[in-house]
């Protein structure tokens, strides 16, 4: 067994935190293995003075892991699934993705303001272009602002700044033990999540080295099929991380369900899908991957390419 293992993680208390959840999982999972986190500050966490869409969505906050991973300085790094674009990099893989966070997205709102009882020409806060579509889908009288920083800086902007509201996800509020923070959870009907979203995923060389193997200790094959159809979904129609596209998949028994949706960027259209298919705990990746292509398909085939910017 190695000696020591370097994980990389980001530095904002909530990489911190998902990354000292990986080290203790690794830890119980094999007794006397030592984890040492390596901190890395990422492009998309220095510039916070643009939306993300303008920056470019993909591998804003998992770049310099990569490289350091690529390179040998870390072993293993952790990440938001939903922060990992849907190719692996040439010699990466997810080794891991443990079992998911709640996938919802919070709503936080200083007045006590639900979504549909705010006025008219209410600004929202959200730097994310899904988020914000499927907003606009329900009330387009609402002003969409971005909005950059960790989880504690946005709510702290929500409640400073000229915002009525602000939408965050749920996962990270619950790891920072601050869920109370929130007015309220939006709904699916409302609010799909981001592909990946509230799923962590455990990066290691794609070499089949011992980091690969000790990680793979770690993986929950439900949210690995899960994740996957989500993300085969996104690949599928052709979007990045910052595209306006929306799903979330579950297993229910011996099925793998999966919701899509597709809203254009003003919120007018919208393509939603639903597919499921059989799961298999002996290939999670297959099972989810079949199930996300065909449900980008059936996208395709409704005018879903039409709505993406």
């Amino acid at each position: 067994m190695a000696d020591v293992l370097r994980l990389g993680t980001r530095t904002s208390r909530l990489a911190t935190w998902q990354a000292e959840h990986v080290a203790a999982a690794l830890r119980q999972a094999w007794p006397g293995l030592d984890v040492e986190l390596v901190p890395f500050v990422t492009k998309g966490d220095k510039t916070l003075d643009q939306p993300l869409p303008e920056i470019g969505g993909k591998g804003l906050f998992t770049a310099e892991l990569e490289a350091s991973l690529l390179d040998g300085r870390i072993d293993l790094a952790v990440h938001s699934l939903k922060d990992l674009p849907t190719d692996d990099p040439a010699g990466l893989t997810v080794g891991a993705t443990p079992e998911r966070e709640d996938p919802r997205d919070a709503w936080i709102s200083p007045g006590g303001h639900s979504l549909g009882d705010l006025p008219g020409g209410a600004v929202v806060g959200t730097s994310s272009l899904r988020r914000g579509a499927q907003l606009l889908r329900q009330r387009p009288d609402l002003v969409i602002r971005s909005i950059r920083g960790n989880v504690e800086t946005r709510i702290r902007k929500v409640h400073e700044e000229a915002y009525d509201a602000g939408v965050l996800a749920l996962a990270g509020l619950t790891r920072l033990e601050i869920e109370g923070r929130a007015h309220s959870t939006l709904d699916l009907d409302t609010m799909l999540p981001a592909p990946g979203q509230a799923a962590l995923g455990v990066q290691v060389r794609a070499d089949g080295g011992e980091a690969a193997r000790l990680v793979a200790a770690l993986d929950h094959p439900a949210t690995r099929a899960a994740v996957t159809a989500e993300r085969a979904f996104l690949a599928g129609l052709g979007g990045g991380c910052s595209a306006p596209i929306a799903a979330l998949s579950r297993r229910d028994g011996d099925r793998l369900t999966l919701r899509g949706r597709v809203v254009s960027t003003d919120g007018a259209h919208t393509v939603e899908v639903e597919t499921d298919g059989p799961f298999d705990a002996d290939d999670p990746r297959g099972s989810g991957f079949r199930v996300g292509r065909e449900a980008a398909a059936r996208a395709l085939s409704d005018g879903a390419r039409d709505l993406l910017p």
